[in-house]
């Protein structure tokens, strides 16, 4: 299932198709709004998306966020007394993330995630450093792997977009990545491929750790639909979650239609955010629009290639997302709201009771109302509650286990390997998806056919110093987050070996002619556009079956891959 097919229409009408589209609605949250809040927190409808639910990918990674405060030990956080139906879906509890406005922590709420299939959850966790924390982002490794290999940093990517026409209107491009092939980097040059109307495919890349970078391979992953859900984080107004016996359960879910409206990504951060972060001092603090993101070259957005694909036959789709984003920026009263209150405040006027742009969150019982949701809920039975609990614990462990190899000197490393590259045996993830191959009708991905080989010519180069824009040094040798652009850290200790630059020659990627912005003009709002239903998914969705075809690791070239 997906969203966004678009014509004219006004912005409260274009929410409201995105919304109905998406399978989340917000008619029942308009008649009775959200819940009260208890008043040791404070529920946000704006913050970082959960990892784990999306995850970011750029081009050249970077070492995580350094915090001059010490991160909190996760809080007890328990699921809702629902969860979806099927057996691919998991409890992912919480996690403390670090925001610089408050210059304080938040907690970002645990999820319901279907599992990526074939993969399992690697959770990101902070470290404890001499004057702060500094945060390593989780990732959804491969359920095959056992062993991880921390490797050294990856050369200045080359990936410029295609040098070549797509064979079709219905092919996609799939960006080159960095390859470790016999004790160095080689270049896998990117390819078009045809699109699936029901899979998000995540591309190759990088990740950073304090051990080295890791290699995560391309996968398919659920359309956001599909995905599970996603509930809202919360600031805790004191330290009464450190109290004993405490324990914190989500109760508002975040209206997925925000990641076709109001969805940003913040690459020093390592998360996606959505909500109100329109402003242009948020452009200067790092935050990219999901659609400005993409096209910077700068990485890779799933969500905006899925949708740019889908409204491949409309030309004015990108001009429209542009503007639409524009008018939020220039009019402060057309933004989302940014926590429970303002919400429920705004409902209370008429002039914000028919625009469900300014609906971004519902209580639990309210969502569980809505027959249109993608994804049914189904009563926990108490075993499954055991069991839940029984992988938190789990996590929890694997979660520190992974902290521990991370943070360890390798004393004797492999012989086999090039200085700065080691391996270690990663904890098995409690979040772990079955085999691909037991996935049955029709619910597993589509097979992936070879991809290029890596090619001889391209030869690596070192990034370039990160100065300038940077974040100042501490006297305490710490890189620590700033105003304008906070988060950046200095590279690992590793680096490759330098060769010299040879860059491939590509040519530059042709532009549509967006022509003038849609229905624009002298004093007149800018045309937004009314997405159209899009067909059911063939798959049954996630969960719903236990079989399907593998993704072959073989290597090879085509003009044309199946994606």
């Amino acid at each position: 299932m997906s969203f966004f097919k678009w014509s004219g229409c006004t912005l409260p009408a274009l929410v409201a198709g995105m919304v109905a589209i998406l399978g989340v609605s917000s008619a029942v949250a308009v008649q009775r709004g959200p819940p009260s809040e208890p008043e040791s927190y404070e529920v946000l409808t704006r913050g970082p998306v959960h990892e784990a639910f999306a995850e970011t990918i750029t081009f050249d990674p970077e070492p995580g966020l350094v915090t001059t405060k010490v991160a909190p030990e996760a809080i007890e956080e328990s699921p809702p007394e629902t969860r979806p139906e099927g057996t691919n879906v998991v409890w992912i509890p919480g996690y403390w993330a670090f925001d610089d406005e408050r210059d304080d922590f938040l907690w970002v709420s645990g999820i319901w995630r279907s599992i990526p299939p074939g993969r399992q959850w690697v959770a990101g966790y902070w470290a404890t450093k001499r004057t702060g924390s500094q945060w390593t982002s989780g990732y959804w490794a491969s359920a095959k792997l056992s062993e991880v290999e921390y490797l050294p940093e990856p050369p200045a990517t080359v990936e410029a977009g295609p040098n070549v026409d797509a064979p079709s209107a219905d092919h996609r491009w799939i960006p080159g990545c960095w390859l470790w092939q016999q004790n160095r980097y080689a270049w896998r040059p990117g390819f078009w491929a045809l699109g699936q109307s029901n899979w998000d495919w995540v591309p190759s890349h990088y990740t950073w750790s304090p051990r080295g970078y890791v290699f995560v391979d391309g996968y398919y992953d659920y359309t956001v639909a599909q995905r599970g859900v996603l509930y809202a984080p919360v600031y805790f107004n004191s330290n009464s979650y450190a109290n004993r016996g405490f324990s914190y359960s989500p109760r508002s879910v975040i209206n997925l239609s925000v990641f076709g409206q109001h969805l940003f990504l913040r690459p020093s951060y390592g998360h996606y955010y959505y909500g109100d972060y329109y402003g242009s001092n948020y452009r200067n603090n790092g935050y990219s629009s999901w659609f400005s993101f993409h096209n910077s070259r700068a990485g890779y957005d799933p969500f905006y290639a899925h949708q740019r694909w889908r409204n491949r036959g409309d030309s004015t789709w990108d001009q429209t997302l542009r503007t639409n984003f524009e008018h939020r920026r220039d009019h402060e009263e057309a933004r989302p709201p940014r926590d429970w209150n303002t919400q429920r405040d705004r409902l209370t006027r008429e002039e914000y009771r028919s625009d469900p742009n300014h609906v971004i969150a519902e209580s639990i019982t309210d969502w569980e109302k809505n027959k249109r949701q993608e994804v049914r809920l189904k009563p926990i039975a108490p075993s499954e509650r055991e069991q839940m609990n029984k992988w938190s614990a789990e996590g929890r462990i694997a979660r520190q286990e992974r902290a521990k190899l991370e943070a360890m000197e390798d004393r004797n490393p492999d012989a086999t390997l090039p200085r700065g590259a080691t391996k270690g045996k990663i904890p098995r993830s409690p979040y772990t998806s079955q085999p691909i191959e037991r996935f049955e009708n029709g619910s597993g991905p589509p097979k992936l056919d070879d991809e290029p080989r890596p090619d001889p010519r391209v030869e690596p180069k070192p990034r370039q110093p990160r100065t300038g824009n940077g974040p100042p040094q501490g006297t305490d040798g710490i890189r620590k987050p700033r105003t304008d652009l906070p988060g950046k850290q200095s590279p690992p200790e590793t680096k490759p070996v330098p060769r010299p630059e040879v860059r491939p020659e590509v040519k530059p990627e042709k532009q549509p002619d967006r022509g003038p912005p849609p229905g624009a003009g002298p004093g007149k709002p800018p045309r937004n556009v009314e997405p159209r239903p899009q067909p059911a998914p063939s798959n049954p969705g996630p969960g719903k079956g236990s079989g399907g075809p593998s993704r072959p690791e073989g290597k090879g070239k085509g003009k044309s891959k199946n994606i």
